[in-house]
């Protein structure tokens, strides 16, 4: 055996060696997609409305501070859609004050005056640029969150429409669990209690002769019983604007309290605890409203100042306590979700996916190896080797890149068996028709290679592209198919040419051969 020779067939055990390692053991290397593995496949919609509509309401909130600091009197201050609110009752004497002080609305806000006062809407560009936003990071939340869970391999990507967002969670059997963790809303407040709590809620407006002033507003929540008691329902007034709020968080979780009961600490980032500090020296002996999606989970009276920690206290489960920490690390989603589709996968589906996909590759691999023995006599066995090692490193380069194996790709597979077949054809065909011109068989067996090459990098090359375009336009399962099929074209390639030329010369290296079995 010649050293060039030695090289080559090194370079091929030691591929196929590094494939084999990769890939092996397959049930812990190779990733399963949904549809193999089981588990739920979701598509929710984003209500980008809800975001515009919060915009709003903080702005026009944040604008009712500022005009009541500077005492500038108006009317009232009325959110009329999820994107526009109105300023009435502002007096001529206070007109150009009330206008010096929209330097900070006007960056958003249109401006436009009527007969009842100013209307200030969204501009069209910033209403694009929060629905765009609002989406993204819905999909970053989601994401956390899923990854939270400890779901191995999950899918998180935008969907069919701008606002909708496809979520596949290989393996998850609880998955009323995984559908509220991902929809909740899990919105932060630490508000300021000025009344409560009442029984009820026309006990707390009663306090108020029935008009609560427009920077209070009344919110439901728990009020915890006596020790063995259960908690009741109340409803607290508390200030509009928080103090601070989930965006000031910089981690939460699972604890106890001074009971023994389930809770959460958090603690606060160094804005957030600045602001948190000053506002707990300021209200010492009142009550810290904790506002979990508009609701009082608890209303602890303010001992001392409080800076970067925290603890949100209820009647809450072990499993409960934990979720709530889940969903406050992950950050809050800028607006609500709606369920569009929901499909669960069995995983007795999946695996018997698995053995329908690999009976047919088995069935077609048998098929192909009497068709390429009849055909071609003893050069087919070239080619099968060829083919053998070519779904060798499909699996080893799949597990390698961390591609997922889903049915589709199963599908990818079987055709990457045909590709196999039809380039060692057009390599054989080529080598019988410089053997029907006299050549010797060695030079007939390199010729034929030689000039099929460019042959099959230019099919190889074409079915590329096409398989690029499956990827950056196909949904999950297509892209599945497509990232298969891209890694079988590839390793195609090397099998069909490199390996099959090297089995050859190796065989013709061991005698001289008049007469080639082809």
């Amino acid at each position: 055996m010649s050293k060039n020779l030695r090289w080559k067939v090194l370079v091929i055990f030691g591929v196929v060696a590094l494939a084999v390692w990769s890939f092996y053991p397959p049930g812990e290397k190779i990733r399963l997609g949904l549809d193999l593995k089981g588990g739920v496949h979701l598509v929710m919609r984003v209500q980008t409305d809800d975001a515009l509509r919060l915009e709003t309401q903080t702005t026009a909130d944040r604008l009712a501070e500022q005009l009541k600091t500077a005492n500038i009197a108006v009317g009232g201050i009325a959110v009329a859609g999820a994107t526009s609110f109105t300023v009435t009752g502002v007096t001529p004497e206070q007109d150009g004050a009330f206008r010096g002080a929209l330097t900070e609305v006007e960056v958003n806000y249109d401006r436009a005056s009527g007969a009842a006062g100013y209307t200030f809407t969204l501009k069209p560009n910033i209403v694009v640029q929060l629905r765009e936003d609002t989406v993204n990071q819905a999909l970053t939340t989601i994401e956390r969150r899923v990854n939270e869970l400890g779901v191995a391999e999950p899918i998180v990507a935008r969907h069919s429409a701008a606002d909708q967002i496809l979520v596949q969670l290989p393996g998850v059997t609880d998955v009323n669990r995984a559908k509220e963790i991902i929809r909740s809303t899990a919105l932060l407040e630490l508000k300021q209690v000025e009344q409560g709590p009442f029984s009820d809620e026309a006990a707390a407006r009663a306090a108020f002769s029935g008009n609560v002033p427009p920077d209070l507003h009344i919110l439901p929540g728990t009020i915890e019983g006596a020790p063995g008691q259960p908690a009741s329902t109340g409803y607290y007034v508390v200030r509009r604007v928080p103090a601070v709020t989930g965006r000031d968080l910089r981690n939460a979780r699972p604890t106890l309290d001074e009971n023994n009961r389930p809770a959460v600490s958090f603690s606060l980032n160094n804005e957030g605890a600045r602001k948190f500090g000053i506002f707990t020296q300021n209200n010492i002996g009142r009550q810290l409203a904790i506002v979990m999606d508009n609701r009082v989970v608890s209303a602890p009276q303010i001992q001392s100042r409080i800076d970067d920690e925290g603890r949100i206290t209820g009647n809450f489960t072990n499993q409960e306590s934990q979720d709530l920490s889940l969903v406050l690390r992950s950050g809050a989603l800028p607006a609500s979700l709606t369920y569009l589709e929901e499909r669960t996968v069995g995983p007795s589906l999946g695996a018997d996916s698995i053995r329908a996909g690999v009976t047919s590759a088995i069935g077609g691999l048998a098929m192909v190896t009497l068709f390429l023995l009849f055909y071609y006599r003893l050069a087919g066995f070239n080619a099968l080797v060829a083919i053998a090692v070519n779904l060798i490193l499909l699996m080893g380069l799949m597990a390698y890149v961390g591609a997922t194996m889903t049915l589709p790709g199963i599908a990818g597979f079987i055709l990457t068996i045909g590709m196999g077949v039809d380039s060692n054809v057009l390599i054989f065909e080529r080598i019988k028709e410089e053997l029907a011109t006299s050549k010797g068989v060695k030079q007939a067996v390199a010729a034929g290679f030689d000039r099929v090459l460019l042959t099959i990098l230019d099919t190889h090359v074409a079915s590329l592209i096409a398989a690029a375009f499956l990827f950056q336009f196909g949904t999950g399962p297509i892209r599945g198919f497509a990232m298969t099929l891209s890694i079988g074209l590839m390793s195609n390639v090397f099998t069909a040419y490199f390996v099959s030329r090297t089995l050859f010369e190796l065989t013709l290296s061991k005698r001289q051969v008049a007469k080639l079995s082809i």
